[in-house]
């Protein structure tokens, strides 16, 4: 299983992601759970969804709930935020084309989104919640 964090760490708006990569970082992994620094790959998340049974992404959101808050929402409903045909490619898109892209069955998928702007108490329940869910389906 895989938890990957996204976001860019030269915007501050843009830090949630790998602030909560930082903090797992610091932790004793879990056996069978790859912690991931997915930056701003774009289409290029796509290869990291493969040869896993799960992938949390971990990532700023707005507009979805208060600020500070940490939603969880399931990847066939971050799939359907993509555009028809967007110039930007994100992971809704990314996960609305995971069934022709995968090499295999595609994973199960979640997005543990933090609301901007986030504090730190955000950034340490977010990082449990992936941990969690990465760790849920894990059978290693």
């Amino acid at each position: 299983n895989r938890i990957v964090c996204l976001g860019n760490r030269l915007v501050a708006e843009d830090l949630a992601g790998p602030r909560v990569h930082d903090r797992l970082a610091l932790q004793a992994p879990d056996p069978g759970v790859e912690l991931v620094d997915g930056g701003t790959a774009g289409f290029g998340l796509a290869r990291l969804l493969d040869g896993v049974e799960t992938v949390v992404f971990v990532d700023g959101v707005q507009g979805f709930g208060a600020p500070g808050e940490v939603l969880v929402v399931p990847g066939d409903e971050v799939a359907r935020l993509a555009t028809e045909m967007g110039h930007g490619v994100g992971l809704p898109e990314v996960l609305r084309f995971m069934p022709v892209t995968c090499d295999g069955p595609p994973p199960t998928v979640w997005l543990v989104g933090l609301e901007s702007p986030c504090d730190e108490e955000a950034v340490r329940l977010a990082a449990r919640r992936a941990r969690c869910l990465a760790r849920e389906t894990n059978h290693a």
